[in-house]
């Protein structure tokens, strides 16, 4: 369990199931300190069901624990959001209009910011 959140905030939707890589939730913790406001996980850990259900890539941060979407609408949030994880020496990085993949796979390609849907 981490300062600001709780191994059941990333359970899979489908089957219950939570499976997290050691460093996400520290890591998520620092971003969070940076950010100053709370962050909901929208998405964290997924079964390889959940994954294809969601149209999450079958090479996926989710399936290993590594990733979570965090909430964000707005324009301000989403650049605070950013330049906390940034700062906080993330690398990979999705952006959509209603959330922020932060993702701390080392075995993805590293250094890179996406966008969904564009």
């Amino acid at each position: 369990m981490g300062i600001y959140f709780k191994e059941t905030e990333f359970k899979c939707p489908c089957c219950g199931k939570v499976s997290l890589n050691e460093n996400l939730i520290p890591t998520l913790d620092r971003i969070r300190g940076m950010y100053g406001k709370p962050m909901y996980i929208t998405s964290g850990y997924r079964c390889p069901e959940h994954n294809a259900e969601v149209g999450g890539k079958p090479s996926s941060a989710h399936l290993t624990g590594e990733a979570a979407d965090i909430s964000c609408v707005s324009d301000r949030d989403r650049f605070n959001l950013i330049y906390a994880a940034i700062t906080s020496g993330i690398n990979r990085i999705g952006i959509s209009s209603k959330f922020i993949h932060i993702d701390i796979s080392e075995s993805l390609p590293q250094n890179v910011l996406w966008l969904y849907g564009a």
